[in-house]
């Protein structure tokens, strides 16, 4: 009996994307549940989270990504997701929104605890200005205030 054949794919991915204008809108009181809710969307999609962590202003997110998953649906929808759930939940009657667009690199097996350290570590990296260029966002903050209400 001819035997079906096996895929073995394993992409691993480094996420990033920012705040709308890189404002500071996740703030300490915030972050666990906007995390809890782009980790859980990710899983819901298929995805092997390794890690998340970030910024006031922006989010890195370390998956392995399922082979019939594109990482544009997996952006769309974890953005989406997590964008609605921020506003619904975290920033009842605030702004919040996210950046357009989103930096994705891959990286190998070999490297995972390197970059799952990274990620958890985040604002140790930003204190110690111990980063890694390729994967932050490079535009300045923001100098002005959110716009006022819930559109974004």
């Amino acid at each position: 009996m001819p035997q079906e054949p096996r895929n073995s794919i394993h992409v691993y991915l480094h996420l990033v994307w920012g705040t709308y204008l890189r404002y500071p809108l996740i703030t300490p009181d915030k972050e666990d549940a906007l995390f809890r809710c782009i980790e859980a969307e990710s899983i819901r999609l298929g995805c092997n989270v390794l890690a998340t962590g970030g910024m006031p202003d922006h989010v890195h997110l370390a998956v392995t990504l399922p082979t019939p998953l594109s990482m544009a649906k997996l952006m769309q929808q974890v953005k989406g997701v997590s964008s609605a759930f921020a506003r619904d939940q975290l920033y009842e009657g605030e702004f919040f929104g996210w950046q357009e667009g989103y930096g994705a690199f891959s990286f190998s097996q070999t490297q995972c605890d390197k970059v799952i350290n990274y990620i958890k570590n985040q604002k140790q990296h930003h204190e110690q200005k111990t980063l890694w260029p390729s994967v932050e966002i490079t535009t300045p903050p923001s100098t002005s205030s959110p716009p006022s209400g819930t559109d974004g």
